[in-house]
């Protein structure tokens, strides 16, 4: 097993550096000058060019990315330009609230779209079958800042019971202080901030998964051994539980691996809609603002994350089948 992570390690070192030096040609493709966003349009021409150079946007652009992988290998992602602070400590405070957000998200999918899933594959072609798959259907239709605006508009504006924007206590440090002092104001607060932007990033996943869920079932479904299990007496619930969602494991532990993935990377809008303080909405106000270091930094985290996250989706396959450790 060592040596099968090893080897999963190693492969990410090519993906990061391929990554790392596409990110900084396409960041320095898009127009404007951040010298000129820094100091806005009265700087004088001088006062550009001065800002230019103390930032090294005057150098040829494979000096700037020699530099920028040099300063990679040491784990400097370089100093923000609007901020004046290192990358690394912006993407330090702002990354824990986007992983929140994204856990949450992927346990409202997994708890939605699991159930669902077993009981459409099930209940194939029953009411069931066709309202699970409607739900899916709805859930891959409809866009994520419409779903966000739809929840504040029902429950911030008109019911007044959740917050439209903003985030409580960090979840992690809310439980801590509840089991400190047994107040729950805190925690309470906090899952309240986190229940509309959670459900409004896990809804898409929840149907994509649903609908794996069901087709994986479906086939495995079809299989001599449940049929044989089914003859012996075996209950229909451990067949289904034990024989059936078992063996259906490998595609979808994929798709939840791609889809907290996409999770990380989707929240862009969903903080953008609910002001979170996550890293997204941190990722818009850099580019906005031309701050490359910044969205470099962001942009490989994000990658490196989800690096990580394949690596463990390998490991989960090498868990439930031993034998694809062999390849």
């Amino acid at each position: 097993m060592a040596t099968y992570i090893i080897k999963r390690l190693l492969h990410f070192i090519p993906v990061l550096l391929g990554i790392s030096i596409l990110v900084f040609f396409l960041l320095h493709l898009i127009p404007g000058d951040p010298a000129m966003t820094l100091l806005g349009q009265d700087a004088t021409k001088e006062d550009v060019e001065h800002l230019r150079n103390v930032l090294g946007l005057n150098q040829p652009i494979y000096v700037q990315l020699w530099l920028f992988l040099k300063n990679l290998v040491r784990g400097d992602l370089g100093i923000s330009i609007f901020q004046d602070v290192p990358v690394i400590s912006l993407i330090l405070k702002h990354l824990p609230a986007t992983i929140e957000l994204a856990f949450l998200a992927m346990i409202i999918a997994l708890v939605i779209s699991i159930p669902l899933g077993i009981i459409s594959a099930v209940k194939q072609f029953s009411w069931l079958d066709y309202v699970s798959m409607f739900f899916a259907q709805l859930g891959v239709s409809m866009p994520v800042f419409w779903m966000g605006l739809l929840l504040i508009i029902a429950f911030s504006v008109n019911l007044n019971i959740l917050p439209s924007f903003g985030r409580g206590e960090p979840l992690f440090e809310a439980i801590g202080h509840t089991l400190q002092t047994g107040n729950l104001y805190y925690l309470m607060d906090s899952i309240r901030h986190l229940l509309m932007p959670a459900f409004t990033l896990g809804i898409m996943s929840a149907a994509l998964i649903t609908r794996m869920v069901r087709s994986a079932m479906l086939e495995v479904l079809k299989e001599d051994y449940i049929r044989t299990a089914e003859a012996k007496g075996v209950k229909g619930m451990v067949v289904i539980v034990k024989h059936a969602f078992r063996n259906a494991l490998i595609p979808v532990v994929t798709i939840v691996g791609l889809q907290f993935g996409n999770l990380l990377g989707g929240a862009i809008v969903t903080e953008t809609v609910f002001a979170w303080p996550g890293i997204g909405r941190l990722v818009i106000t850099a580019i906005s603002q031309r701050d490359f270091p910044v969205v470099q930094g962001c942009v490989l985290m994000i990658a490196l994350v989800f690096a990580l996250i394949n690596l463990i989706v390998d490991v989960l396959y090498a868990v439930i089948n031993p034998k694809i450790q062999q390849g």
